[in-house]
């Protein structure tokens, strides 16, 4: 399994060169750190499968649309169907879908990896990530006569153009009290906290107080 994981790094690792901000090798190498040190804590998890969920993730991304692409590159190394069904529920469900949208995650491997996930979508590297995304599809930062919006769907939530501030409402700050694992709860309290002394601040400079 090692070696599967480590050419799956590299697999992963090449693909991503160029790809945009936020969604690069960086975020991947972070939510596989922070899914194998969940996982030791934890217990009672697969590491293999939370490695190999946590390192394939991205590639199906409802963003960037490469579904079936991690089941093709893992039946290419030869893995065994179940390993590569419980990868792949991984991927199908990781991902938030909107505010009033329920997670149909059911694993222990896939609680795990969209913690790891959701960290990275909080405290520092969720305020550069956000901005730094904003920047790609050219939203603006913040537009105080815009109101957040608590989607009611999967489609509601893609198909919503808001600002950058408002993403803040409408997921990072849902993401603490949505966090399944009891070490993925601790590690999200210090990040949440510190968006909300940026977003204090922020508000603060923007009203020129």
């Amino acid at each position: 399994m090692r070696e599967i994981i480590n050419q799956t790094a590299e697999f992963v690792r090449q693909r991503l060169i160029g790809a945009v901000p936020g969604f690069d090798w960086g975020h991947v190498y972070r939510v596989w750190k922070n899914g194998v040190k969940i996982a030791e804590k934890e217990g009672d998890v697969d590491v293999g499968v939370v490695e190999l969920s946590a390192l394939l993730h991205n590639l199906q991304d409802w963003k960037f649309d490469e579904k079936g692409s991690a089941h093709s590159w893992l039946s290419s190394l030869g893995v065994d169907k179940e390993t590569i069904d419980r990868v792949c529920h991984v991927l199908d469900h990781i991902s938030f879908k909107g505010a009033n949208v329920p997670s149909k995650m059911t694993s222990k491997e896939g609680f795990v990896v969209q913690d790891a996930d959701r960290l990275d979508a909080m405290g520092a590297m969720g305020i550069v990530r956000t901005f730094s995304y904003g920047a790609v599809i050219n939203q603006a930062f913040h537009d105080p006569d815009l109101a957040p919006v608590q989607h009611e769907s999967f489609e509601q939530y893609k198909g919503t153009r808001g600002t950058s501030i408002n993403h803040f409402y409408e997921k990072l700050l849902l993401l603490q009290d949505r966090m399944n694992t009891k070490t993925g709860k601790e590690m999200a309290k210090e990040r949440h906290a510190f968006m909300e002394q940026f977003l204090s601040q922020f508000f603060s400079e923007w009203s020129c107080e």
